[in-house]
C-alpha cells in the first residue's frame, strides 16, 4: 500500500511568458491527502451509511460524476480550511485572501488561493479534488483525495520581498549573504545590491503561412539567446492584412541585467541575434515596420498617441495622424 497523505518537491520546467514572476524554471511542492469513508464522514452522524460514491452520476461544478455531493463537499471544507490555515501562518492571521474558480488537467472541482500582497492580489497556489479515475488508475478505488501545488519561489518572492524571479538563480554575494546561516522564522526583507535601467525593443514579424507556429516557440528562442538579460516578453500587437490575409505578431522585449547597466548597443547585437534565430528557426518573415521601432517610440512620445495608432499608419501607408500632428506643431 502507498501513501495516503504526503509532500513531493520537485522541479517544475515550463514554457511561459517571460516577467519578473514567472520563469521557464522553478520549484513546487505537492500535496496529497486520501480518505476512505470512515475518514471522510467521521464526524457526521450516521456517516457509516454514507456513501462517497454513486453510480451513474452527472459531472457539475460542484463534483464529479463518481462522487457524492456530500463525500465532495466534505472533501472541499477540509482542503481549504487546511489551506487557510497554511496562508494564515505564513502572512499572519490578517491576511486577506479569497477563492478563485479554476480548471486543471488532474482536479475538479478546482481553485486557486489569492491572497492581498502589497496592495494587489496574487495567485498563491492551485488546488481541487483529485480526479477519481487517476486514483482508480493507482489502486486506490475506494478513497477519495484532494491535492495542491504551492510554487516556491513566488512565495518566497512575497515573504521575503524579492522583486525579481531571476535572482534565485544568482550567484551575487551581495544577494546570497542576505540569507545565509538564517533561521527559516527570521524576518527577512531582501535589500535591493542595485537598480539599472531597462532596455525595450519591439520585434514584429509575419507568422508561417502554414500555421505552424506558437509563441511559446518564440520564448523559448528569445530566452536561449538573450538569457537572463531577458526580463520581460509580451505579445502586444496581433494584426491580419486585410489582403493578404497574413497574421503579424509585435512582441516587445525588456532587456536589464542583474550587475550592470546594459547599452543600446549591446541590447542591440542580441536583439539582432534573435531576429536572424527567429527567421531561421521559426519560418517567420521579419516585417518591414520593425526597421522603424525606434521612429515608433519617438512618434508615440512626440505626438501624443498610441502605439497600436501609429503602427496602424504605418502599416495601411497612409500616415495621416503622424502627419497631421506633425504640422500643428
Amino acid at each position: 500500500m502507498g501513501l495516503n497523505n504526503f509532500l513531493v518537491v520537485g522541479d517544475v520546467y515550463r514554457r511561459d511568458e517571460t516577467d519578473s514572476t514567472h520563469y521557464p524554471v522553478f520549484h513546487q511542492v505537492d500535496a496529497v491527502r486520501l480518505c476512505n469513508k470512515n475518514e471522510v464522514f467521521r464526524s457526521i452522524e450516521n456517516g457509516d451509511e454514507m456513501p462517497i460514491f454513486e453510480n451513474n452520476g452527472i459531472r457539475t461544478a460542484e463534483k464529479q460524476e463518481t462522487h457524492s455531493l456530500e463525500a465532495s463537499k466534505i472533501m472541499e471544507e477540509e482542503l481549504k480550511a487546511s489551506l487557510v490555515m497554511l496562508t494564515q501562518d505564513l502572512f499572519g492571521q490578517e491576511v486577506k485572501y479569497r477563492w478563485v474558480d479554476a480548471y486543471f488537467p488532474f482536479t475538479h472541482p478546482s481553485w486557486e488561493l489569492e491572497v492581498h500582497h502589497q496592495g494587489e492580489w496574487m495567485e498563491l497556489l492551485g488546488c481541487g479534488i483529485m480526479e477519481q479515475r487517476i486514483l482508480q488508475n493507482a489502486g486506490a478505488q475506494d478513497q477519495i483525495g484532494w491535492a495542491f501545488g504551492l510554487g516556491l519561489e513566488r512565495l518566497a518572492m512575497c515573504l521575503y520581498d524579492i522583486p525579481d524571479i531571476r535572482l534565485f538563480w544568482s550567484t551575487d554575494t551581495g544577494f546570497l549573504s542576505q540569507f545565509e546561516n538564517r533561521d527559516p522564522y527570521d524576518d527577512i526583507k531582501y535589500k535591493p545590491i542595485s537598480i539599472y535601467p531597462q532596455c525595450i525593443s519591439d520585434i514584429s514579424f509575419w507568422l508561417p503561412e502554414n500555421g505552424d507556429y506558437t509563441s511559446n516557440d518564440f520564448y523559448d528562442l528569445v530566452r536561449d539567446i538573450g538569457g537572463d538579460t531577458v526580463e520581460q516578453i509580451s505579445l502586444v500587437d496581433i494584426f491580419t492584412h486585410p489582403k493578404k490575409q497574413q497574421t503579424s505578431h509585435c512582441y516587445r522585449i525588456v532587456y536589464r541585467h542583474m550587475e550592470k547597466t546594459l547599452t543600446q548597443e549591446e541590447v542591440n547585437v542580441i536583439h539582432k541575434q534573435i531576429e536572424k534565430a527567429a527567421a531561421l528557426k521559426l519560418n517567420i518573415s521579419i516585417s518591414e515596420d520593425v526597421m522603424n521601432r525606434q521612429n515608433v517610440e519617438k512618434w508615440c512620445h512626440e505626438f501624443e498617441v498610441g502605439r497600436s495608432e501609429v503602427h496602424d499608419e504605418i502599416r495601411s501607408g497612409r500616415p495621416s495622424i503622424i502627419m497631421m500632428k506633425s504640422l500643428k506643431k
